[in-house]
């Protein structure tokens, strides 16, 4: 009878075989006298009865089902384990570490953007984080009718209404969109909201939203890069003297470059001569000018007539 008694029970436990699992249910099995039920780290056990919440085990550890757990059950605590009485219950296994998921936007989305009167198509790329918040609220709307529910639901869930959120909260007034990164921070924060108020629904929490790019269409990415490298150059003038003093100096330490390295030292001698000989003709036009100038009608020193000498008759300043 001994021996009998133990081939009857059973081990009510959750080895999590499978990553991304928010809850697991344990059911269509007996529960046997002998039975133990066994906690792991980062699970509550809910145990169920007639689909009613009888008790919540959060502590880890082994538990004796009929010394342990039944005495503490609401309404099962006179129910006594026979031969020919196996308990039917339910045990729902809690997930309650949180979780990280990547996710993508299935299509290009269009947004209004100044001058594409057809909108700009872009995608978006990130992660969000989730965990169990409720267990009524988990185990009214989800386990009731599921044997388990994965990172993969909740995904699906979040990903049918992103397109919507993306659309609302990057099409803010103001927001520039050709830099939507910029924006990416307040973008998520206003997203994580609406996801989290919908998800709690269900008895889980969304606790973090982050974008971390937005892809544009090629069209837009060469016309970016255009943009930032007029952007860099500046002056153009500035920008041929690094370059040019940039292969100097490369051409420098590398040997059998200095056929190069002479080429771009001509060119360097030959714009700085240009510019020498520019600043000799500015001053030579500046000299001319003021030999050539004619005198003042009054002298600007005492104010007498100068009659258009050079030197002024009264007080003898010199005029040109």
């Amino acid at each position: 009878m001994g021996l009998f008694s133990r081939e009857l029970a059973n081990v009510v436990e959750w080895k999590e075989d499978r990553e991304g699992v928010l809850f697991w249910k344990w059911q269509n099995q007996e529960i046997k006298k002998g039975s133990k039920l066994i906690v792991r780290p980062g699970q509550d056990a809910i145990f169920l009865y007639n689909g009613r919440v009888e008790g919540i085990f959060e502590s880890e550890g082994q538990f004796d089902m009929e010394s342990d757990i039944i005495p503490f059950l609401s309404t099962l605590k006179s129910f006594k384990f026979g031969f020919n009485t196996p308990l039917r219950a339910e045990v729902l296994f809690i997930n309650t570490k949180e979780m990280i998921v990547k996710w993508g936007t299935k299509n290009a989305i269009n947004l209004q953007a100044p001058g594409l009167p057809g909108g700009m198509p872009i995608r978006a790329f990130g992660t969000f984080s989730c965990k169990i918040a409720e267990h009524d609220v988990l185990i009214d709307k989800l386990a009731g009718i599921k044997q388990i529910y994965t990172v993969d639901d909740v995904k699906e869930r979040i990903i049918s209404n992103l397109d919507q959120l993306l659309m609302v909260w990057v099409g803010k007034e103001g927001r520039d969109m050709f830099n939507l990164q910029m924006d990416a921070r307040s973008i998520s924060k206003g997203i994580m909201g609406d996801l989290d108020m919908d998800m709690r629904k269900l008895g889980i929490a969304i606790t973090d939203f982050n974008i971390e790019s937005f892809s544009y269409p090629e069209e837009i990415k060469k016309m970016q890069e255009k943009a930032a490298a007029q952007s860099m150059i500046g002056d153009m003038n500035k920008y041929q003297q690094v370059a040019m003093a940039d292969s100097m100096q490369k051409g420098g330490t590398r040997s059998g470059s200095s056929v190069a390295s002479d080429m771009v030292s001509l060119q360097m001698g030959m714009a700085m001569g240009q510019q020498m000989v520019q600043q000799m003709q500015n001053n030579n036009t500046n000299t001319m000018a003021g030999a050539t100038g004619t005198a003042p009608k009054f002298c600007p020193n005492c104010g007498t007539p100068t009659n258009g000498s050079n030197f002024c008759g009264n007080c003898g300043n010199k005029l040109v």
